[in-house]
């Protein structure tokens, strides 16, 4: 064999030999990726040429499957379209959000625990069904969470409502405005999904974002909760102490009216030092920064973490974006970052500067008050079910961790019953019951612009069945206080849960 012949015959079996390892790779490791990929449109196209099964809500679909007369079969179909909408997401050719996409396997019959029942389907002729998604949402709250929202915050508000079970993280509400129909959006028309999507894409309130997990915004007053926990859980104050408070702080380093912190009109917070009691009750703010500059950034952000903060922790719904206690600093032209100082340490003391929560972390600080001090991880999914309704795999509790000690937990639940019964979070007072809240109102950091509107509460406070957090983002119209437009939301919703 001559020189060039050999070179060609060598080059072709290197050729050979690559094909046969990218062949292999592909076949064995990547396939179930690319089975799995919403984008991948001959798997796309299968999944809709077999029944779908059930996204639930207690016994009722808020999501299902109907037969029809074209080439993909099934449609997918929405019930009460705007009301589960952030929680179930939509199917359509190539893509899938929410639990569509986070439950994928089971809905489309692909897990492997549905294999049995694939078999017995194909051994009786009959066609592949995927499985059942029991969503942990109770039913009556949420449709109470919606409609109060909707009424509070009008046509073109903004806003969310999350609720929790606090021994055991269930997320009874998850509620989300302004909201969209995944009919749509599931529509086998693809000029009408296209155009839907397009407008609900660059609308600028922005329908299909999940407030409730994937918005985050200064939680103004309510991360005082988190300041006082701090405070007593580093043996710094107790509940029955005064604290250094007073009509004014001017912010330590810091010189003019832009750096001085007030109690905008809150006379009981002027004297040098008030009760924690009052404090919280009148939520001062100059009281709250000063405790976050006594305790210094390591334990406000060691304290803040505890609560969730800086961390992800939903595992069943997609696009949890994590809430924010500051780790750094890094100033203009400056190479390194550095450490908070004391005068933005202390903006933090009261849910400014750099703090960003989503709903559903402040509903999380609120049931690990609750819950005497423990941090249960969130779920939206309570069950996985065969088709014919026969339980997978149910949920179980999932304690993450210790935020707070039940010493500190139940001094943190009086102050919050205080701050209800004769404080600022009145509005959520409910009778008969011990409730436990606190109000946010906090500022955009853009001038003339309305602040954002916060409310927290669990109940009842010595044993508490829910724990509620309202984000009021935009309100036309209205002026926005968190206690005054989220208080009655969190109180019907509590209610609805206790069934007052």
């Amino acid at each position: 064999m001559n020189k060039p012949i050999r070179a060609v015959s060598l080059f072709c079996m290197v050729l050979f030999l690559a094909l046969m390892v990218n062949v292999t790779y592909l076949q064995f490791w990547k396939a179930d990726d690319y089975n799995s990929d919403p984008a991948n449109a001959r798997s796309a196209e299968a999944s809709f040429a077999r029944e779908r099964g059930l996204i639930l809500a207690g016994s009722a679909p808020v999501a299902r499957s109907k037969p029809v007369d074209d080439q993909f079969k099934y449609l997918r179909v929405y019930p009460k379209p705007f009301l589960y909408a952030p929680l179930t997401g939509y199917l359509q050719l190539g893509t899938q959000t929410g639990i569509e996409r986070s439950q994928n396997d089971i809905l489309s019959g692909e897990d492997p625990r549905l294999f049995v029942n694939r078999l017995v389907d194909m051994l009786q002729g009959d066609s592949n069904q995927g499985g059942n998604v029991v969503l942990a949402i109770n039913q009556r709250a949420q449709r109470v969470a919606y409609d109060k929202l909707q009424e509070t915050i009008g046509p073109d508000g903004e806003g969310s409502v999350v609720a929790i079970e606090p021994k055991t993280g269930r997320v009874l509400a998850m509620v989300s405005l302004p909201t969209y129909d995944p009919n749509k959006l599931a529509s086998h028309n693809a000029t009408e999904r296209t155009r839907t999507y397009e407008r609900l894409d660059t609308d600028d309130s922005e329908p299909l974002l999940n407030r409730a997990i994937q918005t985050r915004l200064f939680p103004g007053s309510t991360f005082k909760v988190v300041t006082a926990a701090a405070a007593i859980e580093n043996g710094l104050y107790t509940v029955d102490d005064n604290v250094p408070s007073g009509a004014t702080y001017q912010l330590p380093g810091t010189t003019g009216e832009q750096n001085v912190v007030d109690n905008e009109g809150r006379y009981l917070c002027d004297a040098a030092e008030v009760p924690f009691r009052t404090a919280m009750a009148q939520s001062c703010n100059t009281a709250f920064a000063r405790m976050a500059v006594e305790l210094g950034p390591e334990k406000m952000r060691a304290q803040a973490e505890a609560f969730g903060f800086n961390s992800e922790y939903l595992e069943d719904l997609p696009g949890q974006v994590e809430s924010v206690y500051p780790t750094s600093v890094t100033d203009p032209g400056a190479d390194e970052s550095r450490e908070l100082n004391d005068a933005e340490t202390a903006r933090t003391g009261f849910g400014q500067f750099e703090v960003q929560a989503t709903p559903l972390q402040m509903a999380m600080v609120a049931a690990a008050i609750g819950n005497r001090g423990g941090l249960m991880r969130p779920y939206t999914v309570e069950e996985l079910q065969t088709a014919d309704y026969q339980t997978l795999e149910s949920t179980d509790p999932d304690q993450l961790g210790e935020a707070i000690s039940p010493s500190t937990a139940s001094q943190l639940a009086e102050l919050m019953v205080d701050t209800v019964d004769g404080g600022t979070a009145s509005p959520a007072a409910i009778p008969g019951v011990d409730v436990a809240g606190k109000t946010g109102t906090a500022e955009r950091g853009i001038a003339g612009a309305p602040p954002y509107g916060w409310f927290i509460s669990f109940a009842p406070a010595e044993n508490a069945q829910v724990a509620v957090a309202v984000m009021i983002q935009e309100a036309p119209g209205q002026q926005i206080a968190g206690g005054q437009l989220g208080g009655p939301i969190a109180k019907a919703v509590m209610e609805a849960v206790m069934e007052k």
